[in-house]
């Protein structure tokens, strides 16, 4: 009786192993899609398609920043 018991709590033990893993991995998933959904990633600077540079250089296909411009003062 006592070896049954054994390979029961084996199994219970495998098992609960397996479902805390496969949670664990659609967990960590998630959180991913999660933060790739709702981050915003900041705009690097980089130069764009079309402007002036080195040949070597590379450039964004279309590039979802624009660039800033320089604000003018409320005086003028």
């Amino acid at each position: 009786m006592t070896i049954r018991r054994n390979r029961l709590a084996g199994r219970a033990g495998l098992l609960l192993a397996i479902v805390l893993g496969v949670a664990l991995v659609v967990g960590a998933n998630v959180h991913l899609v999660y933060i790739a959904e709702t981050s915003q990633p900041e705009c690097i600077a980089h130069r764009r398609l079309g402007e002036a540079g080195e040949q070597a250089s590379y450039a964004a296909a279309q590039s979802g920043c624009r660039p800033s411009t320089p604000s003018k003062p409320a005086s003028e």
